[in-house]
């Protein structure tokens, strides 16, 4: 291992990586929460752009690092199997591309509910902070439960392959203007049922005292269905990435490096994402063809890193050129002629 060597220490390798993701992510958010945005104030284009352009190069970097680490290993089915660090490097880049575009759709859904409850541009930086805090912590316990039971059953996968194929139909054919009800999310009726809520924002607040009795902002509310839409969302998403790797380290570093992306993602694109309409489709043809792909080993036939990196990243271009090359047709257009 290369960074072991030059620091002469017997650490694992993981373990050291594991701690520079952590420094990173901690070190982030600290700095984040604490100097660049104490007081709520609207994100500017500009700022989303360069803090996206800072998470894509740190989850190369990062990504990199992995390269030089290899090879990584993972138990199934009671064996251990190894992976070369080129392998490791272009499986985590896949999961990360995979990820954040199945973030796309978590933008749009997210901008709806920020839209429907009509908060106020200044609060959405904050909301997005504590809702991919969240994101962080219930992910996480997600991948390291699903590696667990993957290790000793490794025909989970298969059912996962199932799941991502169907899922990867269903989202074809969907209607991406579905209209989505926030008011229809169970969890926010059992939050309006048991907890007392105030229509008060309180400048900002989740949680502050009316007449001395603690009571429950609008703010909160919010946080809560961001967070369940969130672990909707990473059913798709986690056994998607299971399906391209069974190695937890890199699942969760590149899910929580794309995640980190996203909300300055959310800043530069939610003014704009409605132009890119074939992102859906690109993205039911990815779960598709990794739902295929963790289906073949059954034969058994083994789809090769490249070519699954290979079809993710020309899938997603393609979708993206095309949604631009094509405009999409107005739909009232088409109704009238």
């Amino acid at each position: 291992m290369l960074l072991f060597s030059l620091l002469g220490t017997s650490i694992s390798s993981q373990t050291l990586l594991y701690g520079v993701f952590a420094i990173v992510i901690v070190t982030f958010l600290l700095v984040d929460l604490g100097f660049f945005n104490k007081t709520a104030h609207k994100i500017t284009t500009k700022s989303a752009l360069y803090q996206s352009i800072f998470w894509v190069v740190v989850s190369t970097i990062f990504g990199y690092f992995i390269y030089l680490d290899g090879p990584y290993s993972h138990e199934q089915d009671g064996v251990i199997k190894s992976i070369s660090g080129t392998d490791a490097m272009i499986e985590y880049f896949s999961a990360y591309l995979t990820e954040y575009a199945l973030s796309v759709d978590n933008i749009f859904v997210i901008l709806l509910i920020l839209k429907y409850f009509a908060v106020k541009e200044e609060y959405y930086h904050k909301i997005l902070f504590w809702g991919i805090l969240g994101a962080v912590f219930f992910r996480g316990i997600f991948i390291f439960v699903g590696a667990f039971f993957i290790a000793k059953w490794h025909f989970i996968l298969y059912i996962f392959g199932v799941f991502l194929i169907y899922s990867g139909i269903k989202i074809y054919f969907e209607d991406s203007d579905e209209k989505i009800d926030p008011e229809k999310n169970p969890v926010l009726k059992l939050c309006r049922k048991y907890l007392p809520i105030t229509n008060d924002e309180m400048g900002g607040k989740f949680i502050g005292r009316v007449n001395g009795k603690l009571m429950f902002t609008p703010l909160f509310l919010i946080i809560v269905l961001i967070e369940t839409t969130d672990l909707i969302f990473a059913v798709d998403s986690i056994p998607a990435a299971f399906a391209i790797t069974q190695n937890e380290f890199l699942i969760y570093t590149s899910n929580i490096f794309a995640v980190m992306g996203l909300r300055a993602m959310f800043f530069l694109l939610s003014g704009i994402i409605d132009k890119f309409y074939l992102l859906q489709k690109g993205l039911s043809i990815i779960l598709f063809f990794i739902g295929a792909k963790m289906l073949l080993e059954i034969i058994p036939y083994e789809i090769s890193p490249e070519l699954s990196f290979a079809v993710i990243i020309v899938t997603l271009t393609l979708s993206i050129v095309f949604s631009i090359v094509v405009p999409r047709k107005d739909k009232t257009s088409e109704e009238i002629s």
